[in-house]
């Protein structure tokens, strides 16, 4: 039976332990934290998200925890529309998940063939053309066929693969909250719906999440700022935030009014400059992948980052399901790279151009920006589907690139 290590139990390496255990892989998650806990947000399951989750585990019940979430369209802080609501168009729509429900469903299926351990922190790597990948702590060294590195923009295990590879600031700092369904505002249907606000150098979305999310429905909204993170406490940060967005049209003050300062979850928004030269590193009878944020940490403007994790983790699958430890296993590592690598780039390349949106200022800045917005919008949301046989020995995937060109930003 094929060996793999995942380190890592966020969404992507509980996605990827659960997808090769239903391989019939030995699986050994790993995760430095006391105990696996879902950070108090939420998040949008765009189509592609969607197809990757069910391609990992067709049988997971994921439209049970996920509520489909409208087009709210895009307006001015005064309320005029800079992108009027275009509805769901056709193929799945996007869903609003809490991340309680997604973390649920993710432990749920990973299975018996996988092992969790707990306040296991990786502290070094070894690989090496003779040798099985392996990890330690310091302490215990586990080796496997396969390492799957989930472990999040601060890799380990990305550093040592790939040096040039920094997590830098995005220039945002994001603040995130879910309101219980039980303290949300009597809303009109039309403000019920969600949707963004961009201004000049902010930017307010707010997401409805159905009345099954975890358990008491609500609202998910998140707030972006160009400039550093805070260094003030949740109360006085939540109180900037309300005299930020105090003219905003409704209902952004409203939703701010019924947030509670242990509800808000200030973010510095990082990413990863440059890419890593490649995901995939063969090592002995398999090697060693990168996946999810320690692949392709970026700016969260796009809400791309989880989709593009799962896509990771359904790749993975459907290459390494029949590849025996060996020439094949090593194959599939490095062909998990020549077709990530593109559809990654290319994703990274437009949450740039988005991050330049909602970084306008200025009146001729924004003149230029709500003139383009609406052409842009479009093509921003990248589709993308499992791959099929011809593409695991074929060449790189470039699904969902809406110009077919991949090179680095």
């Amino acid at each position: 039976m094929p060996t793999a290590v995942v380190v890592g139990a966020g969404m992507a390496g509980l996605a990827a332990a659960g997808a090769l255990a239903r391989c019939g892989w030995q699986v050994i998650l790993l995760e430095g934290a006391e105990r696996v806990a879902a950070p108090p947000t939420a998040l949008v399951l765009w189509p592609n998200g969607r197809r990757a989750l069910e391609a990992i585990d067709p049988g997971g019940g994921w439209s049970a925890i996920a509520s489909p979430l409208p087009d709210g369209g895009v307006r001015r802080p005064d309320g005029q529309w800079l992108v009027a609501p275009r509805g769901t168009g056709t193929g799945p729509a996007p869903a609003a998940v809490h991340l309680e429900d997604l973390y649920d469903a993710l432990v749920a299926g990973l299975g018996d063939l996988v092992q969790l351990r707990t306040g296991f922190k990786v502290l070094s790597l070894r690989t090496g053309p003779r040798v099985r990948p392996a990890v330690s702590d310091g302490r215990t060294e586990i080796e496997a066929d396969l390492v799957v590195a989930a472990d999040g923009i601060d890799s380990t295990i990305r550093r040592t693969l790939a040096p040039e590879s920094a997590a830098v600031g995005s220039g945002f700092a994001a603040w995130q909250a879910v309101i219980p369904a039980y303290r949300l505002p009597r809303l009109p249907a039309e403000q019920a719906a969600g949707g963004e606000t961009l201004g000049a150098g902010y930017r307010f979305v707010s997401i409805p999440l159905g009345e099954r999310a975890a358990g008491r429905g609500g609202v998910y909204w998140v707030a972006t700022a160009a400039g550093a993170p805070r260094p003030e406490p949740p109360a006085t940060q939540l109180a900037l935030l309300r005299r930020w967005f105090a003219d905003w049209h409704p209902p952004v003050g409203e939703l701010l009014a019924a947030t509670h300062a242990d509800d808000l979850v200030p973010q510095e928004v990082r990413e990863l400059r440059p890419l890593p030269r490649a995901y995939g590193f063969p090592s002995g009878p398999g090697g060693v992948v990168l996946l999810g944020d320690a692949a392709h940490a970026m700016p969260h403007h796009l809400g791309q980052g989880a989709c593009l994790a799962f896509e990771d983790a359904a790749t993975l699958r459907s290459l390494v399901a029949e590849a025996a430890p060996g020439p094949a296993l090593t194959a599939a590592v490095e062909q998990y790279g020549r077709l990530r690598h593109p559809r990654t780039t290319t994703v990274v390349r437009q949450t740039r151009r988005m991050s330049a949106v909602v970084q306008a200022r200025g009146r001729l800045a924004l003149r230029a920006r709500d003139a383009a917005l609406s052409h842009m919008r479009p093509r921003m949301l990248p589709d993308w589907s499992p791959p099929e046989a011809a593409d695991l020995t074929g060449s790189p995937d470039l699904t969902g690139s809406p110009d077919g060109v991949a090179t680095e930003p």
